[in-house]
């Protein structure tokens, strides 16, 4: 213990010795540790990280899983969430649940909010205990009592922490409700990404007849069960199968011949981070190259700092210091060197997570869940040592391996250092320059990929359009008459504002990353065997939106005042539809319904035919999408739909201007007062903000590795600078022999360049053969780009290589401006 508390004190003052040096190596590798770390949170926080809820592994999903369509969630209508948790046997606890959105008024300003509607089933299967306070019961949700159970945020942020607030009363969409209870801190379900869809309120299911008898055909609810002691997953899947099949036999004929289900159960917890683990994989390794970067350079600067104390320890070995003991000696430095610098790291890793968690993509779930826990810690920490050791290791041994008498007969300065010491760095480097190109043509295809994703064609014009949402409440819009009344009004009075060219309401926005199937059936089209069940994209849209939203109008008319709830059924298709299903045929006049082909729903007569939008993703299929007036839309769902259904009591509001979209959002929303002064509109932002936004994932990605391979080049140009430099030092009494014996100054360049250009060449011909391999890692975050992609990989190897040439002109230059005489002297 005395040793090591001596090597320690010696290490200090060796380093305060040189404090050059040690800056620069405690910031090379604060910057890798700082980074690694902060992504390594990510990576804890959204795949890692056991979800909140007690023995989560015991949690899955349950539903239907559709055959032969792509609807991917396992989703079930109202009345099978019922059937589910009476038939099946391995659950100790199983409940449905559906996000919507609510009117909170009651705690300052109207706000419209993210909730969800539970039964009380649910907190059992989730064994999460409310901080305060208590949730519903099963009485309480069958009941339909109005309570409410809050979030801790939601507590905290709109509530002001109220000590007093169970047994206070707000009001959700204009009705009263008791808030009974606030979870925990960490407590989130539904697990969605981002941080704009999570859920502020609990309230109870609470079933309505409507969504029990005439839901059948709609797929919009969610289950949670709690598996049994004893009952793996795949057991549970074959008792959820047998009562799949119960609900087929149960279907009305129609449905039973078009319609195939199988059941599904699935880990909560992969279902909810599957999405996002290649995304968080691909951070990881990018942030990995670089400490790698970090960790060769830091090597490097030990190999040249052991070299340039050969004297001393040759030194300490001639005066009878063993090799264990400079080994020893020269390992704790390092590693003394690493925790100051992970130290440091973590400090900036946690600047960086504060300032930077709010840029986090909204593809990305559990973001609440990232911070700088004792894991992430223990994590840096355990990084520093370790990557200290390694990088030690080398110079370490090279430092026991010093020729004492070779080192003891050198008088001068310079002197050579060994060609085994010379190839170690000069490997170092060309790993160095390899990894760098490597995520350099990460970056490359990244920045490709997200070019070609700006330059789709979506259909639609994004300039001058101004967007917001909204939805109304319930208890004040009762009926349709007030809804329509609404929407007239809106439409009215926006219509007349100065600079207004258009207006119109749509249920969906385009390229706003939403999701929308519902089943169809096209006359006259014959489906291929197995694929009976045909999918489109349904919207509602009132008004002049596809004017506003600069959609063009192919053929036909667009809908108008005639196209009422009494007269024939109407509907707009876009151009994929008509194509698919009427290819070479004009389809004005042809026909479509809602459903499968048994479904004996009323026909809707194509009106007009529009060009194909992207309604989901950008990067996404463009769907067969058909559109419907509002007024028509409950009357073509037949017997599906409820009685009590409103249709356009919500939706987004698209308004062209001739003057820039922002200077028209106070307008737009004093309008909406002026209809209702209560009612709150949402994310009202440009057109241009909501295909951003859309694409933010992609946006995300390219520059985070791009700013990660800036950062690897920069590292890897200091890493090939300090070695030719110091290559050029050690030959400084060769150079000035050269030129004293007649050669050239540019001779003398030329040879300290070559060596430069020999390392980058090397490097990118490694850097190369790996990305052939590496790369394929990114196909599935690339859009339209081959990762192999020759013209990306061919400039990243140009421009890794003509930075290598320009890394060794300063030292070359510097070498070529030596005084031979004084040189020579000085030797």
């Amino acid at each position: 213990m005395t040793n090591t508390t001596r090597d320690i004190r010696y290490a200090l003052r060796q380093l305060l010795k040189a404090p050059g040096f040690t800056a620069t190596a405690v910031l090379t590798l604060a910057f890798g540790i700082g980074a690694t770390t902060a992504i390594f949170s990510i990576v804890e926080g959204v795949l890692l990280r056991p979800l909140p809820f007690a023995d989560p592994s015991r949690v899955v999903v349950v539903g239907d899983q559709i055959e032969g369509t792509k609807f991917d969630e396992p989703d079930v209508p109202a009345y099978e969430s019922l059937i589910y948790a009476h038939e099946t046997h391995s659950f100790t606890a199983l409940g449905a649940y559906k996000q919507t959105g609510y009117e909170l008024s009651g705690a300052g300003e109207p706000a419209q909010i993210s909730a969800s509607r539970l039964n009380a089933s649910v907190f059992s299967v989730l064994g999460v205990s409310p901080q305060m306070g208590r949730v519903f019961t099963q009485p309480e949700d069958e009941g339909r009592e109005q309570v409410v159970v809050m979030s801790y945020q939601t507590w905290r942020s709109r509530f002001h922490g109220n000590p007093q607030i169970l047994g206070s009363k707000i009001e959700l969409d204009r009705k009263p409700y008791v808030v009974i209870g606030v979870m925990p801190r960490d407590f989130e379900f539904p697990l969605v990404p981002g941080q704009l869809n999570r859920s502020e309120l609990w309230v109870p299911m609470s079933f309505t007849q409507g969504e029990l008898e005439n839901g059948k055909g709609s797929w919009n609810f969610q289950m949670v069960g709690r598996l049994k002691p004893g009952i793996s997953t795949a057991q549970a899947q074959q008792d959820a199968e047998l009562v799949a099949q119960q609900i087929m036999r149960g279907l009305p004929a129609p449905l039973q011949a078009s319609l195939r289900l199988h059941a599904a159960v699935r880990g909560l917890e992969e279902t909810t981070v599957q999405a996002a683990r290649p995304q968080v994989r691909t951070l990881f390794l990018a942030v990995a190259v670089v400490l790698f970067i970090a960790c060769a350079n830091l090597a490097g600067l030990l190999l040249v700092r052991v070299i340039r104390r050969r004297r001393e320890i040759s030194v300490r070995l001639a005066l009878g210091a063993n090799s264990a003991a400079v080994l020893r000696q020269t390992l704790i430095e390092t590693v003394t060197l690493s925790i100051s610098g992970g130290l440091l790291g973590l400090l900036l890793a946690a600047i960086a997570l504060r300032a930077g968690i709010s840029f986090l993509p909204e593809t990305l779930p559990r973001i609440n869940s990232i911070g700088l826990d004792w894991k992430v810690v223990g994590f840096a920490l355990f990084l520093a040592i370790f990557t200290g050791l390694i990088c030690g290791l080398g110079p370490a041994l090279a430092a026991t391996r010093t020729d004492v008498n070779e080192a003891l007969k050198e008088g001068g300065r310079t002197g050579t250092s060994g060609g085994g010491h010379a190839r170690l760095r000069s490997g170092l480097v060309v790993v160095e320059l390899a990894v760098a190109l490597l995520l350099l043509s990460f970056a490359g295809l990244l920045l490709r990929s997200f070019e070609n994703l700006r330059a789709v064609d979506l259909g639609f014009r994004t300039d001058h359009v101004l967007t917001a949402s909204y939805s109304l409440p319930r208890e004040q819009y009762s009926s349709q008459p007030a809804v329509d009344a609404f929407n007239r009004a809106v439409l009215t009075k926006l219509g007349q504002l100065p600079g207004v060219q258009s207006v119109g309401i749509t249920s969906t926005l385009p390229a706003a990353g939403s999701e929308n199937n519902s089943g169809f059936v096209a006359e006259g089209f014959n489906p291929p065997k197995g694929q009976e069940l045909q999918t489109g994209w349904p919207s509602q849209v009132l008004g002049d939106y596809f004017q506003a939203a600069g959609i063009p109008l192919i053929r036909g008319r667009g809908f108008n005042e005639a196209d009422r709830a009494d007269s024939p059924m109407v509907v707009i298709v876009n151009r994929r539809l008509a194509e698919h299903y009427w290819p070479g045929q004009d389809p004005i006049g042809k026909r479509l319904h809602f459903g499968v082909k048994e479904t004996p729903l009323p026909w809707m007569t194509v009106v007009g035919e529009i060009g194909d939008i992207k309604q989901g993703t950008a990067d996404g299929e463009t769907e067969p999408q058909f559109y419907q007036p509002p007024s028509q839309f409950k009357n073509a769902l037949g017997s599906f739909a409820s009685p009590d259904m409103l249709v356009g009591d919500g939706g987004s509001i698209v308004m062209r201007s001739a003057i820039a979209p922002e200077q028209m959002a106070d307008s737009l929303r004093a309008v909406v007062r002026s209809i209702d002064p209560q009612l709150p509109l949402t994310q009202v932002q440009s057109m241009d903000r909501v295909v951003s936004e859309g694409q933010a994932s992609h946006r995300f990605n390219a520059a985070l590795i791009s700013s990660f391979a800036a950062a690897a080049v920069l590292l890897a140009l200091l890493g090939i600078y300090s070695v030719i430099a110091f290559s050029a030092a050690l030959r400084t009494q060769e150079m000035a022999i050269r030129m004293a014996l007649g050669s050239q100054r540019s001779s003398v360049m030329r040879l300290i360049v070559v060596s430069g250009a020999k390392l980058g060449l090397a490097g990118c011909v490694i850097g190369s053969i790996g990305a052939v391999f590496a790369t394929r890692l990114l196909r599935s975050l690339l859009f339209k780009v081959d990762p192999l992609d020759p013209l990306v990989l061919v400039l990243a190897s140009l421009s890794i290589f003509a930075l290598a040439i320009l890394a060794s002109l300063v030292p070359a230059r510097r070498a070529a401006s030596v005084d031979p005489m004084q040189a020579l002297r000085e030797q």
